[in-house]
C-alpha cells in the first residue's frame, strides 16, 4: 500500500527517487520551485529541458536529476494559471499534472510534489491541496500495481504544511 504524507522541506534536498518541478511551458527554468530546481540541478538540466520542446498545461515530462543528489529524476509539469480559465477547468488541469506525473513515476519507489500552481500562478493552496490529495488517492486506487511506496507533498512553510495536512 502506498503512503501519502506531507512534510515541510526544501524539495531540492528532499530524498525521493523522483521530485516534481512546477515548471512553466518552456521548461527552461523560472521563479519559485522551478528556479530553485534548475539552480540545484545545474546547467545540464537546462540542456536536457531544451530537448523536450516545452510542455502544455497539465503535461509532464521527465529528465535526470543531474546535480540534485537526493533524487534520480525530475518530472517537469506545467500547472494552470488559476485565473486563465474557469475554476472547474483549472481543477482538471491541475489534476492532470498529478496524474501525468504519477504515471511517469509508477516504476519508482517514491515521488515528492511541491504545491503546483500555488505560487505566482495564483491557485489557492487549500483548493490546490484538495485537488492534489483527491487526484493522488484516485490514481493510486486505479493503479494498485504501481511500485510507488510513498507519495510526499512537500510544503515550503509551516503554514503551508498545515493546509496540506488538513487536506490529507
Amino acid at each position: 500500500m502506498t503512503s501519502i504524507i506531507a512534510t515541510q522541506a526544501d524539495i531540492t534536498r528532499f530524498p525521493s527517487d523522483v521530485i516534481v518541478n512546477a515548471a512553466n511551458t518552456s521548461l527552461l527554468g523560472g521563479g519559485g520551485v522551478d528556479g530553485a530546481i534548475h539552480r540545484a540541478a545545474g546547467p545540464r538540466l537546462l540542456e536536457a529541458t531544451r530537448l523536450l520542446g516545452g510542455a502544455r498545461t497539465g503535461e509532464a515530462k521527465m529528465t535526470d536529476a543531474f546535480g540534485i543528489a537526493s533524487a534520480e529524476r525530475i518530472i517537469h509539469t506545467v500547472g494552470p494559471v488559476y485565473t486563465s480559465q474557469s475554476p472547474a477547468e483549472s481543477a482538471e488541469l491541475l489534476a492532470d499534472c498529478y496524474r501525468n506525473s504519477l504515471a511517469l513515476a509508477t516504476d519508482f519507489r517514491s515521488i515528492a510534489f511541491p504545491a503546483i500552481s500555488t505560487g505566482v500562478y495564483g491557485y489557492p493552496l487549500a483548493e490546490a491541496a484538495a485537488v492534489a490529495v483527491g487526484t493522488i488517492k484516485q490514481w493510486l486506487a486505479e493503479h494498485p500495481d504501481t511500485s510507488l511506496a510513498t507519495v510526499t507533498l512537500v510544503a515550503h512553510s509551516a503554514a503551508d504544511l498545515r493546509v496540506l495536512e488538513a487536506a490529507l
